[in-house]
């Protein structure tokens, strides 16, 4: 895939996992899910800013730094929600969530970790493929 191309799509995966994990969190809210202020940091540091961050440095003449901002970010987001939602024994993990949300909570838990992954082997690719004209 072109240099180009790889950038466009990683910024469509970026707005996707916005957009995703954004319903994710109004289903943590009504679950009454809450995270720790250190999640709460996390999940807007590394989950929501550095992604985006990512997106402008790959537009910015930084393409290469921000493939590795993105690598990193996607990397970082997959290891927190998985744990968290799939390993821990906390009100977080999908299997601790019940009510009407719990389907919402549980899908786009997964969905989130999909695009994580993808994310993190796009990042990748755009590092290694080193800088564009």
């Amino acid at each position: 895939m072109k240099g180009r191309s790889l950038g466009l799509l990683a910024l469509g995966l970026i707005l996707i996992h916005l957009v995703v994990s954004t319903l994710h969190g109004f289903a943590h809210q009504a679950a009454m899910v809450t995270l720790t202020t250190f999640g709460n940091v996390y999940v807007i540091v590394v989950i929501t800013l550095a992604p985006l961050i990512a997106a402008g440095l790959l537009f910015a003449r930084q393409r290469s730094i921000g493939g590795l901002v993105l690598a990193l970010s996607m990397l970082g987001s997959f290891g927190f929600g998985f744990w968290f939602h799939f390993l821990s024994a906390t009100g977080d993990n999908v299997s601790q969530v019940q009510g009407s949300w719990h389907s919402t909570f549980l899908w786009t838990a997964i969905a989130v970790a999909v695009i994580e992954l993808a994310g993190t082997l796009i990042g990748f690719a755009i590092y290694w493929s080193g800088p564009q004209p």
